[in-house]
Order: structure tokens, then C-alpha cells, then sequence
């Protein structure tokens, strides 16, 4: 495999100068029929890793895809540059069907996408034994995983494939994974010893930014802020629910042009007309839930907000990276109030899933809070989490690094208008807003604690290649600042202290309290 054959296919072809980090390796790696799990951020060009292999090897390369939209976007976007590919989903005509396998019968690179539901029928594992298949590749495969942030059950039979064509490689793409998850999807797919490659999730052009919230009356004052400091391109509004998307986006129409909502509630032909005119930049301003998202890759969002805490720092990095695909600079900010927990919680206790998924939901979201209420760079601790190739000790974008930069969204002045707009936007939880952001008032000996435990989190983190709001929290620093314990069962009663973290840290954070007293 010689590079230069590589650059040639890839200019030709895919008119691209050269391939991103990780996509070469990544490509290499199933060409030589190694089953491979790769974590690529949204836009960090993971399709480029299955349709590359399907010219080189002018075989065909069948796609496990969950959207019929992504689907169909993903072969309109072949057939513009003069390649053969094509999708099976449910509504199309025999006579579309039969044109597609007559085509794909006539040999040479073919890209075929499939929804997972597919897979399962009998004609199909029937067709693929005595086809010449160069690759298996399975996008959004975190769908496969029961601990990752998108289960599907659909998805949970996929590994029919190994087990009917154990000779070709698959390859496992998804956005977000923790090491649990990509765990979880090898064992599910029945991968061969895969090769594991996590690359790309820094994004030096975004700035990012969490804020937090002492009441609504705070959040409508950045996020209004937000809209008039960045007034060019898209830009995306996430909220928890469909009654906060709708009362959030009839606020914003009487100040903004171009506002519209999407969620799973409204009719098909709703959200399609959605998102046609989001897609033709009809809709410069789109408030959402999560529903709205995957499949849609429109290059100029300048602005992504999440108007309330999403379920997990998967959700929150995923939906973050649909800004700036074009790598021009854009800001996504984060709008944290401690209600939002609650938001969140609601959800996890009023879930079916059983105790171990709640668990670990559980968890999840207490590792974004504790990233929500962090002070270290905010890159940084992303790619530490994701255990990506590459890390940071400062990126100099993002609110932690640069708090007086001018990308930061900076608050105007309260204005009568936005507080009674307020009063009409109501949370789902009903916490006391201003109380709920109490925060920890240190005088000057504990703030020297805290600075000095920040220091040595900092460290400890680096030593155990984990994000430092892993190792503790901000909150649980100040607690132990205020507190400032003498004994191990002194310390097991400050918050964020539990059993391991008091067997793995106890003797430390002791002996670094003594250093400041």
C-alpha cells in the first residue's frame, strides 16, 4: 500500500488534499482485515473510512446505518462525485430494488447502506454468503452498546455478520465512547481483537464556554446575549423537553428572525419541513431536543447552545461538534443551573431500564455535572475522557483558559423585558431558582486550601491519565477547603467522598491540607 496510491485515490476521487488524523490508519488497518473500533468525532470524517476501502479494493462495502435520511444523503453525495452507491430501506418500489442489485451485480466498488433491521432478514444473510464483500462497516455503533448514550435494540443482532462472514473485517464508527462503551460494542459485534483508535476530538476552531445559572432570568440574558454577539451562520438552542423547545423558540421569534422548533412530537411532515428549511438556511435560529441532530451536516453552525444540562458528556459532545464543520471559528456554550440535575433525574428514576443501566446513567450524569462545575480546560478534560491520542494542558479557547477572551459570550446588563419573558419560560423542576445555586463562600486561609488542592488534583489527574473532574470536583475541593478535615472518618463526611475515593486519595488530600495550616 503505497502512499502515494493513497493520495491519488483521494484527490481523484474524493477531492480532498489529504486525509484527517486517524482516517489513514484507520483505513490501513481493515484493508489488511483487521476488525477496527474507531471513535471519530462528528465531523471528523468517518464515512471517508468505509468508502475509501470499497475504491481500493473495487469490491463492494456494505453500511449498517440507522437514519434513512443519512442514508440517502450519504449516496446523493457519492453520486456527485461519480460514485457507485445506493441504499435499501423500507418505501422504495421492486423496480427500485431490482435497478439497485442489477447494478450492484455488475461488479467493482459499490457502497451499500442498510438499516440495521435488514440485516436480520433471512433473504439477505443468504445474499451475502457468496458475495465478494471487502467490508462490514457498522456507523452510530454505539447503538450497539446497553451503556452507551443511544441504545437501540435493533442494533443488538449485528453481529450476524461475523457470524455468517467471519473472513471480512468490520469496522465500528461511532462519534462519543467511553472505553466501557467501545468494551460493550467489541463484545456485542463479536469483533476479532480489534483495533482500537480514538482520534480527532479536539476542535481548535470551537470555543467553548459553561455559564453558570442562577435562575431563568440568567440563562434567557446569555443565550439573547449569545444570538446578538454572534449573528452570522446557524445556530442550534438544545433544550430537555418539547415544552421548553416550543416556549423557548416563541420567545425568541419576537427578537430574532429565522426561529423555529423541532422535536419528536411534531408530525413527520413537520419535522421534515423543518429540516428542509433548516438545510436551505430558511431557519438561521432552530431550537431542539435531542431528536433533531444526527444526519444533519450543515458546515456554517456558528453557535451551538444547550439551554439545559443534556443526559451525559456523550450527548453534550456530540451535539457540540454539529457546530463549525467548515473549521471556522464557533462557540458552543453550556447554560448550567442546578434544576437542570433535576430535569435529568426525573428522567433516569422514571425509567424502565434496569438498576445496573440506571447506574450507570446515574453516573454519567454526574460526571458531566462535576465537568459542568469544573475550572480546568475544558478541551482538555474532553480528550482526557474520551482517552483520545492527543492531550491538552491548555488549548487557550475555551472559558477556563481564556476567561477575558473576546469569543466569550459576556452577559449584558438584566433588562425589565428578558425578566418578564422569564416568568412565562417555566423549568420543569420546581426548585427554588436562586437558592439552588448556593455557592460555597471560602474566606482567605481556605481559598489558599482550594488553590493548593486544585494544584494537586491537577497533578494526581495527569499521573492517572483521567480528567481532573474525575479525580474530584470543584465542589467537593471547596467542601474539603471549608471543612478542611483532620481524619479519614472526618473526611468520609464531606460531599463527593466516598469509600474508594477515600481509600484512593484519603492520605493525600490529609497531607496536603497540613501543608497549607
Amino acid at each position: 500500500m503505497k502512499n502515494s496510491d493513497f493520495e491519488k485515490i483521494l484527490q481523484k476521487n474524493f477531492s480532498l488534499p489529504g486525509f484527517r488524523k486517524g482516517q489513514r490508519e484507520i483505513i490501513t488497518a481493515v484493508l489488511e482485515k483487521k476488525d477496527v473500533l474507531a471513535v471519530l468525532p462528528t465531523g471528523g470524517g468517518k464515512s471517508l473510512c468505509y468508502q475509501f476501502p470499497a475504491l481500493w479494493t473495487q469490491q463492494l462495502v456494505i453500511v449498517i446505518s440507522p437514519l434513512i435520511a443519512l442514508m440517502r444523503d450519504q449516496v446523493a453525495s457519492l453520486h456527485r462525485m461519480g460514485l457507485r452507491a445506493g441504499c435499501l430501506y423500507s418505501g422504495q418500489t421492486d423496480q427500485e430494488k431490482r435497478a439497485l442489485f442489477q447494478e450492484m451485480n455488475e461488479g467493482g466498488p459499490f457502497v451499500l447502506y442498510l438499516s440495521p433491521e435488514r440485516v436480520q432478514k433471512e433473504g439477505f444473510k443468504k445474499w451475502i454468503m457468496n458475495r465478494n464483500i471487502a467490508l462490514f462497516a457498522v456507523d452510530e455503533a454505539h447503538c450497539v452498546s446497553q451503556w452507551g448514550h443511544d441504545f437501540r435494540e435493533e442494533y443488538t443482532q449485528i453481529n450476524v455478520l461475523k457470524i455468517l462472514r467471519p473472513d471480512i473485517p468490520i469496522l465500528a464508527l461511532t462519534a462519543s465512547a467511553t472505553p466501557i462503551v467501545l468494551n460493550d460494542i467489541s463484545k456485542n459485534l463479536s469483533l476479532n481483537k480489534p483495533e482500537k483508535m480514538v482520534h480527532g476530538f479536539y476542535r481548535p476552531n470551537l470555543f467553548y464556554q459553561v455559564e453558570a445559572c442562577a435562575d431563568e432570568e440568567d440563562k434567557l440574558e446569555y443565550l439573547s446575549q449569545s444570538l446578538r454577539q454572534i449573528p452570522t451562520g446557524r445556530k442550534l438552542i438544545y433544550c430537555g423537553t418539547r415544552k421548553q423547545t416550543e416556549e423557548l423558540a416563541r420567545f425568541l421569534e419576537k427578537k430574532f428572525d429565522g426561529v423555529d422548533y423541532y422535536h419528536a412530537g411534531l408530525s413527520t411532515s413537520e419535522r421534515t419541513r423543518v429540516q428542509e428549511q433548516y438545510i436551505r438556511s430558511e431557519l438561521k435560529i432552530l431550537v431542539a431536543t435531542n431528536a433533531f441532530g444526527m444526519g444533519i451536516d450543515q458546515p456554517d453552525v456558528r453557535l451551538v447552545v444547550h439551554y439545559q444540562l443534556p443526559a451525559n458528556i456523550d450527548s453534550l459532545y456530540q451535539e457540540m461538534g454539529r457546530a463549525g464543520r467548515d473549521e471556522k471559528e464557533s462557540n458552543c456554550l453550556l447554560l448550567y443551573a442546578k434544576a437542570d440535575k433535576g430535569l435529568q433525574s426525573f428522567f433516569i428514576m422514571n425509567s424502565d431500564a434496569p438498576k445496573a443501566i440506571k447506574d450507570s446513567r446515574w453516573r454519567n450524569l454526574e460526571a458531566l455535572v462535576n465537568y459542568a462545575e469544573g475550572s480546568e480546560c475544558r478541551h482538555g478534560e474532553i480528550l482526557t475522557y474520551y482517552r483520545d491520542s492527543q492531550r491538552l494542558r491548555a488549548c487557550g479557547h475555551c472559558d477556563a483558559c481564556e476567561p477575558k477572551s473576546e469569543r466569550k459570550i459576556v452577559k449584558a446588563p438584566r433588562q425589565t423585558a428578558v425578566i418578564s419573558a422569564a416568568s412565562q419560560i417555566k423549568l420543569r423542576s420546581k426548585v427554588k431558582k436562586k437558592s439552588s445555586m448556593v455557592e460555597v463562600t471560602m474566606d482567605d486561609l481556605q481559598e489558599r486550601r482550594f488553590l493548593s488542592l486544585k494544584a494537586w488534583r491537577k497533578q494526581k489527574a495527569i499521573e492517572l491519565d483521567l480528567p481532573a473532574f474525575v479525580v474530584f470536583s470543584d465542589q467537593t475541593l471547596k467542601h474539603l477547603s471549608v471543612k478542611n478535615p483532620q481524619t479519614l472518618d472526618q473526611m468520609k463526611l464531606v460531599h463527593g467522598i466516598g469509600d474508594m475515593k477515600l481509600e484512593k486519595f484519603g492520605w493525600d488530600i490529609l497531607a496536603q491540607l497540613q501543608q497549607i495550616d
